[in-house]
């Protein structure tokens, strides 16, 4: 950052202390002291000793602090359905104000992106580049699995080209180093749009769902303002999965596109897998056929690319496995929270969260857009307590649909019943239009 702003250097504590003044003077409500509001913002404020500590190598303890303020969201999301009384609460500033403070968090923050230090690491991104166009793909080593878990091989590779930038040694090929250089360009721009891409739909849920564009601009501004958004800010495997659901959401209207998001979604990080139940349930009465098609339709898609820059049936198949999560799963060189704990702990876990999920196909019986947001936040919030691959600090992936529960008004009209059309049937779709 300090080659565009002179002698500019923030360092990751004195940025939370700066933003977590600021988040109390923009968003705290003064005049309610003892709203749930307010103990949000304390929550969101919680989230930044766990992520010092981390970052400063006191995982054992960094890891412990972000799963206990992880577990305190947990319930409270799963709660927010019954909280049916949600008076308007606006921030301390104007409309203009959050619009200019967000702005520039927004420039600052791709700043930060394209001038953070890389750091010195292989020719893995770069290679696996070179090779997909030329279909020489190999399968996933276990190397590469206990670094990144279930999910899609070439994503993986693509987010790893963000750090595989380094100085060039005397004997190496030039044009190694400028397509070394023009992939780390390439990830990096494309966290800077996926960082765009999740404020402006914050912005736009605001508007269009919550009949409110101060709040979607205020919960966007928020959203830019964490420090974990300025600590982390160039993993693309952070952030476009978080784009994704959060464009999945505003798109709610729409089962096909919102089916094609989520399958995306599902096909890069796995995860969001389990957001499935949710949003069948949410579906049953009206658009679930069109949100399955959708959904299949982004997992063939990202299947057809496998195959194509596969070098042969092999290693097609063994990318396919890392996708699905039929590899990658056990607790063999777990890294974060279960590193440092008995691995025997974590099946309950994972028991307690496949219950979870399977209960929200059923609970609560009518599911609005509320209940869609605040529950799809609680599903990817709990998949951090049994990840093993740095579980707890993929704060993006459910972060933005938390920071819009905080802000949503009561959304009990907002049911897929009565905002969506009956189908594709042009006839159809005039009747109930008039």
């Amino acid at each position: 950052m300090h080659h565009i702003l002179f002698e500019y250097e923030i360092s990751p504590p004195t940025w939370v202390y700066l933003s977590s003044l600021l988040t109390i003077g923009i968003y705290f409500k003064f005049r309610r002291f003892w709203s749930v509001r307010n103990l949000d913002l304390f929550g969101l404020i919680a989230f930044s000793p766990g992520l010092l500590l981390v970052g400063r190598g006191m995982e054992p303890l960094g890891y412990t602090w972000l799963f206990t303020v992880g577990g305190f969201f947990l319930i409270r999301l799963l709660l927010d359905p019954i909280m049916v009384r949600r008076p308007l609460l606006e921030p301390n500033l104007s409309a203009g104000g959050l619009t200019f403070a967000g702005v520039a968090l927004l420039v600052f923050l791709s700043a930060s992106v394209l001038t953070g230090r890389a750091t010195e690491s292989d020719l893995e991104g770069a290679l696996w580049a070179q090779r997909s166009a030329a279909r020489q793909v190999v399968p996933p080593d276990e190397t590469d699995i206990r670094k990144h878990g279930p999910g899609y091989p070439p994503f993986y590779r693509f987010s790893d080209l963000a750090n595989n930038v380094s100085s060039p040694t005397d004997n190496e090929d030039p044009q190694q180093v400028h397509r070394r250089k023009l992939g780390w360009t390439a990830a990096r721009t494309t966290a800077i749009l996926g960082h765009l891409a999740v404020v402006i739909g914050m912005v736009l849920i605001g508007y269009r769902h919550f009949d409110n564009v101060h709040t979607g601009a205020a919960a966007a501004a928020l959203y830019l303002l964490l420090p974990y958004t300025s600590q982390i800010p160039g993993q693309v495997d952070h952030v476009i999965p978080a784009a994704l659901l959060v464009w999945a959401v505003e798109a709610y209207r729409r089962p096909v596109i919102a089916g094609i998001l989520l399958g995306l979604a599902t096909g890069l990080i796995y995860y969001p897998l389990f957001l499935l139940p949710l949003w069948c349930g949410f579906y049953w009465r009206r658009g679930l056929i069109r949100f399955a098609i959708g959904f299949v339709l982004a997992l063939l898609a990202l299947v057809a690319l496998l195959a194509f820059t596969s070098a042969d049936f092999g290693s097609f198949l063994a990318q396919l496995q890392q996708m699905c999560g039929l590899i990658g799963l056990s607790t063999e060189g777990a890294a974060g929270f279960w590193q440092f704990h008995e691995p025997a702990f974590r099946i309950p876990v994972v028991a307690a969260f496949i219950a979870l999920c399977g209960s929200l196909a059923l609970w609560p019986a009518q599911k609005d857009l509320g209940t869609l947001l605040s529950c799809s936040a609680a599903v990817m919030l709990g998949t951090q307590f049994w990840n093993v691959h740095y579980g707890g600090v993929y704060m993006a992936w459910y972060l933005p649909l938390l920071v819009l529960t905080i802000f949503r008004p009561n959304l009990e009209d907002r049911l897929a019943l009565s905002a969506l059309t009956e189908g594709w049937n042009p006839w159809r779709r005039a009747a109930a239009g008039g």
